[in-house]
């Protein structure tokens, strides 16, 4: 394990780079906008697989009545749908469906496409070649986190 000689230093401008970035992604517009819980509840739903609207619920840190809006929403939208968990009969799992999946890939390569925008009007050929050294040691901080 690394001395933390500077990790205290590096963990802060880390943390507020990091955090500046997240936050004008989140800000920034893109096509079939949808709310910040809409793209969690989808977004999880791409990462854990099917769960019911409690697990979501628990998941989020939100109430059960407000995922029930949030996945209702989705789900009138085509982005979502509902079964009978084949396990648990009285349970019903929510997942995504091909056009949640679509809408997740349009936005995510929109984000990216803003980032490498960013990187190729204000960024040098080294600069670009040092981003690209750091970003596996970025992902495995986030992993690590």
């Amino acid at each position: 394990m690394a001395q933390s000689a500077n990790a205290d230093d590096l963990g802060a401008v880390l943390y507020d780079g990091i955090r500046l970035m997240a936050r004008r992604l989140r800000h920034a517009s893109t096509p079939g906008e949808l709310s910040l819980p809409e793209r969690s509840a989808l977004s999880r739903l791409n990462r854990g697989g099917p769960a019911t609207a409690a697990e979501l619920a628990r998941a989020e840190q939100i109430t059960p009545q407000a995922m029930g809006t949030t996945l209702s929403g989705l789900e009138g939208r085509g982005l979502v749908r509902r079964n009978p968990d084949p396990h648990d009969r009285r349970r019903v799992l929510v997942s995504l469906t091909e056009t949640g999946l679509g809408m997740l890939r349009r936005k995510h390569d929109a984000r990216a496409r803003q980032v490498a925008t960013a990187l190729e009007q204000h960024f040098t050929k080294a600069e670009l070649e040092t981003l690209m050294s750091a970003a596996p040691l970025i992902e495995r901080l986030a992993e690590s986190i």
